[in-house]
């Protein structure tokens, strides 16, 4: 025979007081129910949360692999520009030693690239090692394109401070060598070269320079010395007026003085001598 049990309900009111029955089945399946609604409700909380959870993540992730796609796509355009740049370096850098006539480029220089390395490809930590490799070699480039522009400089320089041209216009009367001496009849060394023209003729500058010296002296008169370093030196004998200062800067082609007839002279002329590192040598190769 199957147990009951009686609940007892005592109202508030006056009212009478009730006994109810109920089997002890009863309150075994209902107390089941309870668990299983109870667990389910659980279930479904725990499972709405963590979906949530989940939702944030994938918002998150979706965000993050987002951003790294633009950060990847940018630093893929970072390297594209940088190859370009040092490729223009390298062209530059070849044309530039072409026109300064050197036959090769100094070891280590990296040679002109294109296109994406294949192992660069979807790795922003290699492309960014790529790019830090490209500015490397980027500096090595500009280094050597200031080496060859100060090369270049010098090349320069030293046209302009090498003598060249006609100091002045007329036509030479005594060449540079050994000669019989006008005034004495000896055989001497004559260690310039003497160019025949009216008095007050232009005497020009053949290089950039600084005036030395202007002086006057027995055997070549008025006088101009000018230095254009790198150890030449050019000197005009026999002006009949200076134009310039000790100490002025002169470019080829200034007038320094005016053809005359100063000191040990037999006519007016000019007497141009040029000399590297102290030792005369022959104008005629400068003309």
């Amino acid at each position: 025979m199957a147990k009951r049990f009686s609940l007892i309900i005592i109202p508030d009111s006056d009212r009478q007081v009730r006994r109810v029955q109920v089997r002890s089945g009863w309150l075994t399946a209902g107390f089941c129910c309870a668990v299983v609604l109870f667990g389910l409700s659980a279930f479904f909380t725990y499972s709405y949360f963590t979906q949530q959870l989940d939702q944030a993540e994938l918002l998150r992730l979706r965000a993050e692999n987002s951003r790294q796609r633009q950060d990847l796509q940018r630093l893929v355009l970072d390297l594209e520009n940088v190859q370009f740049e040092l490729n223009s370096l390298a062209e530059t850098d070849a044309r530039v030693r072409q026109l300064a006539s050197l036959d090769s480029e100094p070891q280590g220089l990296p040679v002109a690239i294109g296109g994406l390395p294949e192992e660069a490809e979807g790795s922003i930590d290699e492309i960014q090692r790529q790019i830090n490799q490209l500015q490397v070699e980027i500096e090595l480039r500009r280094q050597s394109q200031e080496d060859v522009r100060n090369l270049l400089n010098d090349q320069v320089s030293i046209s302009r401070a090498t003598p060249e041209g006609w100091p002045t216009k007329g036509w030479i009367t005594s060449y540079f060598g050994m000669r019989k001496s006008p005034f004495t009849g000896r055989r001497v060394m004559h260690e310039g070269l003497d160019i025949a023209a009216n008095t007050g003729t232009p005497v020009y500058a053949t290089a950039d320079g600084i005036v030395a010296r202007v002086e006057y002296s027995k055997s070549y008169g008025k006088t101009v010395v000018v230095d254009h370093g790198y150890g030449y030196r050019t000197i005009f004998g026999h002006n009949s007026k200076i134009l310039v200062k000790s100490g002025q800067r002169v470019k080829r082609g200034d007038r320094l003085a005016l053809v005359g007839n100063t000191g040990q002279s037999t006519g007016p002329h000019l007497h141009y001598e040029l000399r590297m590192n102290g030792v005369p040598i022959d104008p005629r190769k400068t003309l």
